[in-house]
């Protein structure tokens, strides 16, 4: 079929011969990296130019972010509150709670019982974190990490919480923070992308994720994330048909190119040049993606660090040795998503198998690394898009009970990559609700990311509709106390 195309492309109009390779083979239109400028997209190349990045030398050289998506509860996992449990089923004091907005689903409540944990909490490492007992294997590298307890963010449902940690904006259209670096420092791997995302799924309550969360937004199409699958095929529509050869896939690349040069001399539209890049990168991804993610070669002590679940493509496990496995490769950016933190109910129960999911792996991921010798180079975060309630959603029981949605104050960790290790920053109130010390907005988790890569995040911009954007959008600044 590619090649019955291929044949009316050379002899009927540009616009019809487009339309139908869309059908046909723009499926290979995959994410990509900096690659040698086919066509140089004027705009884009002006921007990079002005940035000059990176601006100072970086501390990390690549980004793996797990990301929790649904919300873990700070509460059952590294804000340890024994007042809670002191005071269980007391009603939360009214000037603790002031003016915070409450979602749909507790608005309508007439108690605001508070609970406290279900699970036991114990000190760990030299920083004498609190960390609770579901999460074991995080207990043993808490040196190697910092907790921050003190997040907070302006959103309160999944949806633009979700996307303005990773967009820097509640509403969709935005580039995510991997089209950011991928669109200013690139990758160290011309056969793989600068940006790669990896999707799994626990055994809680899961909020779903969307492409949007990945997208490129209003930058070159080259920037947007690489999803990985779990099926047989690890990017989908990469293979050539039984019925291509590699060196036909070749010569049908090289003439889409020469048609492609003479569209852009005679329009000058940068996402021609995109295009051809694409299919570029899915040319060389034919050889490079098929080895690196195969993990037969991988020694059994690596299996057991992470566990047996690695062996299973698609699960938290696997896909942390995969982030692993792309990162030293020189990508530059590495998503996970783990849905099934949601627990508005049976939060005892569920959080507890989320943690086993998730617990082992992010351990071995810190571990692996550091005796690679990349922790210092790699920085690797973990956390979700807001915090949990201290009062319970529902009906209160001594051994089952849900939390509502908490953007005011949260816990997440962040390691390696030139981040203090073996430290706890921030602090709550006595009720886990308010923060009582080194507040750090989203944007200013942003900022920081973006100064560990060696990039000033006011200065990182790019103009779109008449305005300059920038990931932090207009306000954000490093934390410079979490800076080793």
């Amino acid at each position: 079929m590619e090649k019955e195309i291929l044949e009316e492309g050379l002899n009927h109009n540009r616009r019809k011969f487009l339309s139908r390779l869309s059908l046909g083979v723009g499926s290979l239109a995959l994410g990509s990296l900096l690659v040698p400028d086919l066509f140089s997209g004027k705009a884009e190349a002006e921007e990079a130019m002005m940035n000059a990045l990176p601006h100072f030398a970086p501390k990390a050289k690549r980004v793996i972010y797990l990301f929790q998506n649904g919300a873990p509860s700070q509460l059952e996992s590294f804000d340890y509150k024994p007042l809670l449990n002191k005071r269980m089923g007391e009603e939360l004091p009214e000037s603790i709670r002031g003016t915070q907005r409450l979602t749909g689903m507790t608005a309508g409540q007439s108690s605001f019982p508070l609970v406290g944990s279900h699970y036991k909490f114990d000190q760990y490492g030299e920083s004498r974190a609190w960390i609770s007992e579901v999460f074991p294997h995080t207990a043993k590298i808490v040196d190697d990490i910092c907790i921050i307890k003190s997040m907070h963010t302006d959103a309160i449902n999944h949806d633009p919480a979700l996307t303005f940690f990773q967009t820097g904006a509640q509403v969709g259209n935005r580039p995510s923070m991997g089209s950011w670096l991928s669109y200013g420092l690139g990758s160290e791997n011309s056969n793989l992308p600068a940006f790669s995302v990896l999707l799994s799924r626990g055994r809680g309550n899961g909020q779903g994720v969307y492409s949007k969360l990945w997208s490129n937004g209003f930058l070159d199409a080259t920037h947007q994330g690489v999803q990985f699958s779990n099926s047989e095929d690890p990017v989908l529509y990469l293979k050539d048909p039984e019925s291509m050869s590699r060196s036909e896939r070749r010569k049908m690349i090289d003439k889409i190119a020469e048609m492609n040069n003479l569209n852009m001399q005679q329009f000058n539209d940068p996402e021609i040049s995109a295009k051809v890049k694409q299919y570029e990168m899915a040319y060389r991804m034919q050889t490079a993606v098929p080895e690196m993610t195969d993990i037969s070669k991988e020694p059994e002590s690596i299996i057991k660090l992470y566990g047996p679940d690695c062996l299973v493509p698609g699960t938290y496990a696997a896909n942390c040795l995969l982030a692993r496995k792309l990162s030293e490769s020189g990508v530059r950016f590495v998503q996970l998503y783990h849905q099934g933190w949601d627990q508005h109910g049976n939060l005892p129960n569920e959080m507890r198998l989320q943690a086993e999911d998730v617990d082992q792996a992010s351990a071995a991921l810190i571990t692996d690394l550091k005796q690679r010798g990349l922790l210092d180079e790699t920085l690797v975060i973990w956390g979700g898009e807001f915090g949990r309630t201290n009062y319970c959603q529902g009906k209160i029981l001594v051994d089952n009970y849900g939390r509502d949605h908490h953007p005011r104050a949260f816990s997440i960790w962040m390691a390696g990559g030139g981040v203090k290790s073996g430290m706890v920053y921030g602090e709550t109130d006595e009720f886990g609700y308010n923060i009582t010390e080194n507040p750090v907005h989203v944007h200013d988790f942003q900022a920081t990311v973006l100064h560990l890569m060696g990039i000033d995040h006011e200065r990182m911009t790019y103009k779109h509709l008449g305005r300059r954007y920038r990931l932090t959008d207009v306000s954000g600044k490093v934390v410079k106390d979490l800076i080793a």
